[in-house]
């Protein structure tokens, strides 16, 4: 009974010091260290020592579920805003709150009644942590000098299998305060340059450790989580530039002794395989040491000697490539990986001239030139372009290495356009033999994860549009209006699609034929995404169109039953609508704008059409089979639309129905959805939705033509849309509102004018006002769904919100009187005539008009 007390009372506790006083917090879950924002009158309470003692006391005192509480409310008494107190007031308050937690870390080390745990631990770094954020552990009372108590507490970093938020907690912290040193002024040391290089050398020896123990018990390996071993490096980085001398120096002894036995081993007359992938394992832990710290070096703070020690880290590291041969796993193939930290921080360089920079790190060059023969940054870039290649050619069923490898390839392909100095990288990197290969040798005899198997896999599929996309980018550097040289780089392409054509033809091996059109699609899709110039998106239009574009339309016609196959095809397709960077700008004499939209209009309607005859589909079964395919159609439409190289008037007056056909397509397809999927499914909305904003942006004439029960269809969707979390969704739907508003009032300001020309502009949209009229409640509803947000909830696009609301209440001005009397009536007596003049202040000065000055007040 007592300790259900003792529960109630610290949730209430807790709940008064997490109470949003200044109402700023949006997001309560956004950041669980946000400042404390405490009444002033509450300050002599805080001031008292007793008031943190108690809670300390409690936290050593209670079991673990409650001591939980009393630890997040000693969280929050250290996130307390510093505005609360005086200088002596803050310094008489973080005196007692150091005191209490260094007496924690004192009970922690003489082993008290109860064993820190995972949970624990990094609970128990939150004080500290918040700490630091609010009042900068760093600058306040001499703590140095209690940190000896509590670094052997931090050592704790060396039990690995500890769970992944302590340890953030732990280098957080750590980070935190090692960052602030250059601020630091003040006369008392700070003994970082002690501690640091202990915390850091306490995270290195713990994965080195640990490797065995996963690999002997069959454990999860922590370097499979490659997300939280680049956060939590990132962070180590930081504290492993405090006193860096001693952090290379144990990297350097650690390196040397692992390449030693790993080359022993590999030597030795009985291998041993399981000793191999222990080593192999922790040579990969120290790479991604070495590739963090050498490429977290800052060149404006670094100093000579610390650029000598990079170039004995990044000698190591570079000479691993001697071992390709032999190894098995692919854990250790994260070299490449995290040498992209390296040559990114050489390659883009942003301060200075390139030949500035260069002599800045002559130091690192000096050591591999001794050892490897490596100069300047051509050797480099030479070093890990030829290292791409042999993982391409040699690894290309290792689907790890593969897509780590291209996602540095595409790295180094991406980034070089910021600057004229790394564009000159760009231009260096394309002389390169090696990367002369690729651009002239990308067939499944050279690389073999382009080939397509019998025992393929979507992953093996998936890495080839990132290898295209990087490849074009290269090939862009030095192409200009070569249509040679164009024809030349798709060459395997045209051989890939004469093979289909043939096959299609031919005895029409199906298996055969989806295969290849499945890896040719995802290829095509990367080349279409890297090219976003008008001269070289017009080359490959011209190579695909009309004989390679047919073999795809058939294709979907086909298989339109396997989303394997469907779906790159849809996406390719969806790329080449994309009228990025103005590259379908076409001459005016070309009609390639119309040529193009045909064709996307004959694959949507012939993928629509075949989709709806698959019936019902199980709940599992629905979005992979059907709304997938659904979504890119609309995102592809969507691009047509927009896009701004189509006149769609010309299809009507000359008679094609291309434009209707896909627009029906889209209502049929629209139809077979129900509204809760719509919003269930994120991007099937995200697709939709901006679509429809489209058509109502543009194409009023057709959402006027559907009919009723369609209007009622997507109006429905429109009003369940207005008050989605996905600010896409709802900024979409009050515009596409705001237009069909803007619509009818429009045609109801034209109505009464006597003229010929206004009458026939009247009958476009009558069927639509005579919809409205029968249907009232349909406007009524999401004018009061707007209201209702704009007023009692954290509206995040107001704007968007407010659009359409002028065009609701001038078509329903009975009913916005009465909604606005019924929104007073339900506030507090106290409120009600607050609320009554917001309402007044709303329509004061409104004209009868939807311009835009009138909109705007």
């Amino acid at each position: 009974r007592q300790q259900n007390l003792a529960m109630h009372l610290l949730k209430l506790v807790l709940n008064c010091l997490n109470f949003d006083f200044i109402g700023n917090s949006a997001d309560e879950s956004a950041d669980d260290l946000c400042t404390v924002q405490i009444p002033t009158n509450w300050r002599t309470i805080f001031l008292e020592p007793e008031t943190l003692d108690l809670f300390f006391d409690l936290y050593h005192s209670l079991p673990p579920m409650l001591s939980q509480l009393a630890l997040s409310c000693l969280v929050q008494f250290a996130s307390t805003r510093r505005s609360l107190f005086s200088n002596p007031e803050r310094a008489k308050y973080l005196g007692n709150l150091i005191k209490g937690m260094h007496f924690c870390s004192l009970r922690f080390l003489l082993g008290g009644s109860r064993q820190f745990s995972t949970q624990g631990l990094g609970f128990f770094n939150g004080p500290f942590l918040a700490f630091e954020s609010q009042h900068a552990l760093c600058k306040n009372l001499g703590l140095a000098l209690r940190f000896e108590s509590w670094i052997s507490l931090e050592g704790s970093e060396s039990h690995w299998e500890f769970a992944p938020n302590s340890v953030h907690y732990l280098l957080t912290l750590w980070q935190r305060m090692v960052a602030s040193v250059p601020f630091v002024k003040t006369a008392e040391p700070h003994l970082l340059d002690t501690y640091a290089p202990e915390i850091t050398k306490a995270y290195i020896t713990s994965r080195l450790e640990c490797v065995p123990v996963v690999v002997r018990d069959g454990l999860e390996d922590p370097l499979d989580d490659t997300a939280t071993v680049f956060q939590q490096l990132e962070q180590l980085c930081t504290v492993s530039r405090c006193e860096y001398e001693k952090t290379c120096t144990l990297l350097v002894q650690l390196f040397d002794q692992n390449a030693q036995n790993y080359q022993k081993l590999l030597h030795s007359s009985s291998r041993n395989p399981l000793e191999i992938t222990v080593q192999e394992g922790r040579l990969a832990w120290l790479v991604y040491f070495v590739g963090t710290f050498v490429g977290g070096r800052l060149t404006y703070t670094s100093t000579d000697e610390h650029d000598a020690m990079d170039g004995e880290l990044s000698c190591r590291m570079l000479n691993l490539n001697s071992y390709d041969k032999f190894l098995k796993i692919c854990a250790f193939e994260t070299a490449l990986i995290i040498n992209v930290c390296f040559i990114k921080k050489r390659t883009n360089c942003r301060v200075g001239s390139l030949n500035s920079y260069l002599a800045k790190i002559i130091k690192v060059y000096a050591r591999m030139s001794e050892v490897l023969g490596i100069t300047d940054d051509n050797h480099v870039l030479e070093t890990f372009m030829t290292k791409i290649v042999t993982n391409l050619k040699y690894r290309g069923r290792c689907e790890p290495v593969i897509s780590r490898t291209l996602q540095f390839l595409n790295d180094l392909s991406a980034d070089f356009s910021l600057t004229p100095a790394t564009y000159s990288l760009l231009k260096k990197l394309v002389k390169i033999e090696a990367v002369k290969f690729m651009l002239q040798n990308h067939t499944s005899k050279h690389f073999p994860f382009l080939g397509v198997s019998d025992n393929y896999s979507l992953s093996d599929l998936r890495c080839r549009t990132v290898f295209y996309t990087a490849l074009t980018r290269l090939l862009m550097v030095d192409l200009g209006e070569d249509e040679d040289e164009f024809e030349n780089f798709m060459l395997p392409l045209t051989v890939s699609f004469e093979s289909v054509t043939r096959i299609f033809n031919g005895s029409f091996e199906q298996e055969e034929a989806k295969r290849m059109l499945m890896g040719l699609a995802r290829d095509l899709r990367g080349i279409a995404f890297a090219l976003n110039t008008k001269t070289s998106y017009t080359m490959l239009f011209h190579w695909i169109y009309p004989a390679y574009i047919s073999v795809l339309q058939r294709a979907v016609e086909l298989w339109y039953r396997e989303p394997a196959c469907t779906t790159p095809i849809l996406k390719l397709m969806a790329e080449f609508m994309q009228n990025r960077s103005q590259r379908l700008n076409f001459d005016v004499s070309s009609p390639n704008g119309i040529l193009l939209f045909r064709e996307a209009s004959k694959m949507i309607c012939t993928y629509g059409n075949q989709i709806l005859s698959l019936g019902t589909l199980s709940k599992d079964q629905v979005y992979p089979l059907k709304l997938k395919g659904i979504s890119i159609c609309y995102s592809a439409l969507k691009s047509a639309l927009c896009g701004n190289y189509v006149s769609f008037g010309v299809f009507k007056l000359y008679g094609d129905n291309h434009f209707d056909n896909v627009l029906q397509a889209f209502v049929k397809m629209l139809l077979s959805v129900s509204h809760s999927d719509l919003l269930q499914y994120r991007k099937l909305s995200q697709s939709y939705y901006p679509l429809l904003e489209c058509l109502t942006q543009d194409h009023m004439s057709f959402i006027t033509s559907l009919e009723p029960h369609v209007l009622i269809y997507i109006l429905t969707s429109i009003s369940e849309g207005l008050t989605a979390v996905d600010t896409i969704v709802s900024s979409s739907c009050c515009a596409s509102l705001d237009y069909i508003v803007t619509y009818l009032f429009k045609h109801l300001a034209k109505e009464g004018k006597k003229t010929l020309r206004c009458r026939e502009i009247s009958q476009d949209g009558q069927r639509l006002l005579h919809f409205m009229q029968q249907n009232p409640e349909v406007l009524q509803q999401m004018m009061s769904i707007l209201m209702n947000t704009i007023i009692f909830e954290d509206c995040r696009n107001q704007w968007s919100v407010s659009r359409p609301l002028l065009g609701l209440i001038l078509l329903n001005e009975k009913y916005f009187s009465e909604l606005r009397a019924t929104l007073i009536t339900s506030q507090p007596d106290n409120k009600r005539e607050v609320l009554d003049q917001c309402f007044r202040n709303l329509m004061e000065g409104v004209e009868q008009n939807l311009l835009v000055k009138n909109r705007d007040r």
